[in-house]
């Protein structure tokens, strides 16, 4: 199995196993709460970890069909499984240390230390940057297979 399907089989299953027990923990936490809920970052953590096991799944299948070398699918596939398990790792952070209910309010917080904005904000354009490109770089070449093949 080449490299890059490799990665996003991985990835698919570590992102679906952190929702499950990321679910436990959110479920742990509503029976533990006096309104029913658990805390915004441990929901959302858990939620993303199962949209991204199955966004990963689509990565697979345009990895599959791309007729790029497997370097460049790797890392057409890689920089967003990167940045999607930035994302779930820090909802992670933040549920665990129950610290805001948004991480891009300003002041950025991480537990009692404050973040400088610029380095919230150089993050979410390269986050932006590496998902959508990543993916770009995928479907043009799956587009492009498939508008030559007769």
């Amino acid at each position: 199995m080449p490299t890059a399907e490799l990665l996003c089989v991985a990835a698919t299953g570590a992102f679906f196993m952190t929702g499950m027990v990321t679910g436990v923990w959110k479920y742990a936490r509503i029976r533990g709460s006096a309104d029913a809920q658990a805390p915004v970052y441990v929901d959302i953590a858990h939620r993303t970890s199962l949209m991204y096991a199955f966004s990963t799944l689509v990565l697979l299948e345009f990895v599959r069909l791309s007729p790029l070398p497997d370097l460049a699918n790797l890392l057409a596939a890689g920089i967003p499984i990167l940045f999607f398990a930035a994302a779930i790792g820090s909802y992670v952070i933040h549920g665990w240390l129950g610290d805001t209910d948004n991480q891009l309010r300003r002041p950025h917080r991480l537990g009692t230390r404050t973040l400088p904005a610029p380095l919230i904000s150089g993050f979410m354009i390269a986050l932006v940057i590496g998902e959508i490109g990543g993916f770009a770089v995928l479907l043009v070449a799956v587009l492009a297979k498939l508008a030559a093949a007769p």
